[in-house]
């Protein structure tokens, strides 16, 4: 494992030397993420345009070794724990464990393992005696939790301290196949909400950037407080901009909002009445 300090913006999977854990600094959680990435053959069933994710391809997940995955969780989380991972590889400041993130190179819900992966982590929290307030997050497009077998693995997230962060970049048939590169129906994707919303506590994760040089239109945000209207069950919204680099095609016609910018979204989000969070 190398000895570098971790750091906001180098989110590497392969920073641990590990298949399926990796450690990252998150700047939305504020602290040491323990993410698991059950996508490692860089496959995902959407294709979003600000992705960081080299050599994507559409697809779902492998087979996951559920013993390989085990071994390195279970000894990560005994490192974090008990060794002096948090000395000498986190900045001052960072020096605590958030959560353990099922995030990775692709949509995790695809994985055929994804409950017993979430059994799993419950089984190893409990075994290694992991602090209560440290989160079970699953970070999701959500357009598999229509199927009963990842709607179970959400209500065993829920009772592990767990939180849903689903995907909405965009509220409309156009702005999802613009920026998501998805078919995906607005009433779909609220149905799939809906349903994580009453298995797990959910939040909305939305990424909010310039795309050739124009920022969202105030058509878009409209679209995105429409869909807002009326939910009920809502933890709230993270809102945030881009932070590294897409490695897609589209990258170098991707740039950073201002600060300004962003939280005169968060304030119409705020006023329709949704806590938010921002990231810059």
């Amino acid at each position: 494992m190398s000895n570098m300090l971790l750091n906001v913006i180098d989110h590497d999977r392969n920073s641990a030397a590990l298949r399926y854990v990796y450690p990252v600094v998150s700047r939305r959680a504020g602290g040491v993420s323990v993410g698991i990435n059950l996508n490692p053959n860089n496959a995902c069933n959407w294709r979003c345009i600000y992705c960081q994710v080299p050599n994507l391809v559409r697809g779902t997940a492998p087979p996951v070794d559920m013993v390989l995955l085990e071994a390195e969780l279970r000894g990560f989380l005994t490192d974090l724990l008990q060794g002096d991972f948090l000395q000498t590889r986190v900045p001052i400041g960072a020096r605590r464990i958030n959560d353990i993130a099922l995030s990775g190179n692709g949509e995790p819900t695809s994985a055929a393992e994804f409950l017993p992966v979430i059994e799993l982590i419950a089984r190893l929290r409990t075994e290694l005696f992991v602090p209560v307030n440290v989160k079970t997050v699953l970070i999701t497009n959500g357009s598999l939790l229509y199927r009963p077998e990842v709607q179970q693995g959400l209500r065993e997230m829920a009772k592990i301290h767990g939180e849903v962060w689903f995907k909405l970049d965009r509220a409309s048939q156009t702005g999802m196949l613009q920026i998501n590169d998805t078919h995906a129906r607005v009433d779909k994707v609220r149905t799939n909400l809906m349903s994580a919303i009453s298995n797990c506590p959910t939040r909305l994760q939305t990424c909010w950037f310039a795309l050739d040089g124009a920022p969202p239109s105030i058509v878009d945000e409209n679209d995105y407080l429409a869909f807002l209207a009326g939910l009920e069950g809502l933890q709230g919204v993270l809102l945030y901009g881009l932070a590294r680099p897409s490695l897609q095609l589209e990258g170098p016609r991707l740039s950073v909002l201002s600060e300004a910018a962003l939280q005169a979204f968060a304030a119409r989000i705020a006023a329709s009445g949704f806590s938010v969070k921002v990231s810059i």
